[in-house]
């Protein structure tokens, strides 16, 4: 259950944060209102690439928690417990490359933990329908 908290935790680390940017636009006189979908307004690439590990978060983000609650729910906690924290460490680092760069190296590390954690994933759903 600690690694599904820390998880959402993250998620909102990487929204907040790249909200304050906006924030801090609005304080220098921006308007509030500047900001549409596909607008066209210049983002700073960090925080682009911010939006978007945190929307890779939240993808995946209800697949682990209906795992681990599932693994709950049926008394299978085990089938969780030792793979979970290995998810939210995948997670990590490939929101941490994500927000490193771009760089195709960078690019193929971050879909090396990706693929981490959907593997992961199923040998969790393979546990808990056994």
């Amino acid at each position: 259950m600690l690694a599904v908290l820390a998880f959402a935790l993250w998620t909102l680390i990487l929204v907040f944060t790249s909200v304050n940017w906006r924030v801090i636009e609005v304080l220098r006189g921006k308007g509030i209102n500047s900001w549409g979908r596909d607008d066209g307004i210049a983002v700073p690439e960090i925080v682009k690439r911010m939006q978007h590990a945190h929307l890779n978060c939240l993808e995946n983000l209800p697949i682990f928690a209906i795992l681990v609650f599932s693994a709950y729910f049926l008394g299978k906690q085990p089938v969780v417990d030792s793979l979970a924290c290995y998810v939210l460490y995948a997670r990590l680092a490939q929101s941490l490359v994500h927000l490193i760069g771009t760089s195709q190296p960078l690019v193929f590390v971050r879909a090396t933990f990706y693929v981490i954690q959907v593997l992961i994933f199923f040998y969790m759903f393979w546990g808990l329908l056994a």
